[in-house]
């Protein structure tokens, strides 16, 4: 009975041990996905931010409009038609809803002076850190909040449509606050279900590539909550343009 429990001990650990190294990898590639894609947008936002031609030409215009609802459109087809698709179609799609957020985000360069939105990033980018780990780490369940927090969110897009017409300072004010609040929120939930997703797979059959897939999504979750959580945070720390 002795070397029974001493044989099932060491068998536990064992399988603990490869399921702890399984969830570093699992989640080093996500958040590897998560931070190519946080560069091509980077990098694309600043080169276009160079050429005032370009950005007159994509800001204002028709053709802004068309790159700002592109990435939806395609977010919305990554989301629905990743089960069909191989790992390598899914991360070049990525890739190119990252490029497409970046030319959309290189408006952020007419607003806010350079320095304050490199600020603001490393603000965001500890934030994002500090949070992620919590989320990773905690035993408390966060469903809940996650729920919450997309009540929130669904708050926040009716509210930032409505302030469009009624342009109101005040409820601009109101609306970064909240954004702010619930990205944090979302980055926990965002972390804690991509480690549970990590747990699931584990418990099935499921193949590496579909695993690589679902592990892309959770990278475009974590990406999201990011960029979302950077523009609010702009809102506050970045220094306007005279």
């Amino acid at each position: 009975m002795t070397n029974f429990n001493k044989t099932s001990s060491f068998a536990s650990a064992s399988s603990s041990s490869r399921i702890n190294e399984g969830l570093k990898s699992y989640m080093v590639f996500v958040y590897r996905n998560m931070s190519v894609a946080l560069a091509i947008s980077g990098l694309v936002a600043f080169l276009f931010s160079l050429n005032q031609s370009l950005m007159a030409a994509i800001h204002g215009t028709p053709l802004g409009m068309i790159i700002m609802i592109a990435p939806i459109a395609i977010a919305f087809l990554f989301g629905f038609k990743i089960q069909s698709m191989t790992f390598e179609s899914a991360r070049n799609i990525f890739l190119l809803f990252a490029a497409l957020m970046g030319a959309s985000l290189s408006s952020v360069f007419l607003v806010y002076t350079g320095e304050s939105i490199a600020r603001t990033f490393f603000i965001t980018a500890s934030m994002f850190l500090a949070l992620s780990i919590y989320g990773q780490t905690t035993n408390r369940d966060l469903t809940q909040l996650g729920s919450f927090m997309m009540m929130g969110l669904i708050g926040i897009i009716v509210a930032s449509i409505v302030n469009i017409f009624l342009k109101s300072s005040p409820l601009g004010f109101v609306i970064s606050l909240l954004s702010v609040v619930v990205f944090v929120g979302l980055t926990m939930y965002d972390t804690q279900k991509i480690k549970n997703m990590y747990y699931a797979l584990e418990n099935s059959s499921a193949d590496s590539n579909t695993a690589k897939k679902v592990a892309l999504m959770g990278s475009l979750s974590l990406y999201m909550d990011f960029i979302n959580l950077f523009l609010a945070l702009l809102r506050f720390f970045g220094d306007r343009r005279d």
